[in-house]
């Protein structure tokens, strides 16, 4: 299932469950007010959920309604912790694989205020980047969780897209992540989702140019993300995990690898526009897209 969180005034926006093509949405009144609501009682709420999806899918749920992103926040506007992954894995490991005994290292970021598909993100002076990445929503997973535990506690897959301050100090360095409208579950990918990696393309341009195809096998495994989130504590249903910069398979995956390939570039500025969207081999509709200008 599809879910996205409108904006209603409040916070944490209205939970809806949206239709597979993204074409319609309903709201989960009376089922969960909020995301982080369901998730906190997944097992109990996600089954009606469910139920309520594939009565959307099959045109046949009540009070259905067109589905505008732009009125979306992120899936998880606030989140408990969003911690993302510093880099990608080695380049020379299969794709789907990290190197044998890697753990990734991991950075915090602020996710009191999570920014939605079309809002405006600050343009902060600095060398400002961009970094898209596909991350997993979570459920409660226990302190030194095992690869396998931590693939268990995802529950929903989102496409996000932070912003990156190079040369800002670690603790300063992602300032605002902006968010496509929509999570789903993972058995939303089918064959594009196989022991924790998802087999996708994300499609990243800036101004109207693209600037790479980017490969989601190549960047951390999720599972392997959660187990070492959870190395020294256990997880929150609610944490947000970030697969890391995710590698071009062609173009470039950053401002930042397009001029360490030396070719020049402006790092980004006020008036740039964001476009970012994830693609399955049969081009099917998944996240929606990230449309973002900076100000």
């Amino acid at each position: 299932m599809k879910l996205a969180s409108f904006h209603d005034g409040s916070r944490d926006g209205q939970l809806a469950v949206v239709s597979r093509d993204l074409g319609s949405a309903c709201y989960a009144s009376g089922i969960a007010a909020t995301l982080q609501q369901a998730l906190q009682d997944w097992n109990f709420i996600a089954p009606q959920l469910q139920t309520l999806s594939d009565a959307l899918n099959s045109g046949h749920a009540r009070h259905a309604f067109a589905f505008d992103p732009a009125l979306c926040l992120a899936p998880l506007p606030r989140a408990f912790q969003w911690a993302l992954a510093s880099c990608a894995p080695e380049e020379s490991a299969p794709p789907g694989h990290a190197p044998d005994g890697a753990a990734p290292a991991l950075f915090l970021a602020a996710g009191d205020t999570l920014r939605g598909p079309c809002g405006p993100l600050p343009a902060l002076p600095g060398a400002l980047d961009f970094e898209p990445q596909l991350a997993a929503i979570v459920a409660d997973a226990p302190r030194a969780a095992t690869a396998d535990q931590g693939q268990d506690a995802i529950r929903l897959l989102a496409l996000a897209c932070p912003l990156r301050l190079r040369e800002a100090p670690w603790a300063d360095s992602c300032p605002a992540t902006a968010f496509a409208p929509v999570a789903l579950t993972p058995d939303e990918l089918g064959p594009a989702w196989q022991a924790g990696v998802a087999s996708l393309t994300l499609q990243a341009s800036l101004n109207g140019r693209k600037t790479g195809l980017l490969d989601t096998r190549r960047a951390w495994p999720l599972g392997q993300l959660a187990a070492a989130c959870a190395r020294t504590r256990a997880l929150t249903a609610g944490s947000l995990l970030g697969a890391g910069p995710t590698p071009a398979a062609s173009g470039h995956s950053s401002i930042q690898q397009r001029r360490a390939s030396g070719l020049q570039a402006a790092w980004l500025q006020a008036g740039d526009a964001l476009h970012l969207q994830a693609r399955a081999k049969d081009g099917a509709p998944l996240f929606g897209a990230i449309d973002l200008r900076l100000s």
